[in-house]
């Protein structure tokens, strides 16, 4: 499999990880669009969020506790911190793998993009 997302969670590929567990992986972002930005991909490869199903519903709960615990230990809790998910190009998905982007550490407005 040639996905990028896929190299960095099985460790041929370099990231700079900040979580790893046997179903999630998390790492900063290359390419940062605010001082905490880090991506949160899981293992399974999930190209985008239609391709989400019923037997992923603990895997997508299991992202958000991460996020949770991430954004406290980044210091971007108590401020506020956004999640966003992309789907499909026009959205702003460039890998087609499954990931939510965890921001914090400035102001963001309404509504986004």
């Amino acid at each position: 499999m040639s996905c990028l997302f896929c190299g960095i969670a099985e460790g041929s590929i370099p990231a700079r990880k900040v979580h790893e567990d046997e179903r999630i992986v998390a790492f900063e972002d290359v390419h940062p669009q605010a001082p905490a930005h880090i991506l949160i991909v899981p293992r399974k490869h999930i190209p985008t969020g239609l391709d989400i199903g019923p037997e992923d519903r603990d895997l997508i709960g299991e992202i958000f506790l991460v996020a949770a615990k991430l954004a406290r230990e980044n210091g971007i809790a108590a401020d506020g911190y956004r999640v966003v998910l992309n789907t499909n190009s026009a959205a702003g998905q460039s890998v087609f793998h499954l990931h939510y982007h965890l921001l914090g550490g400035r102001l963001f407005h309404w509504p986004p993009g």
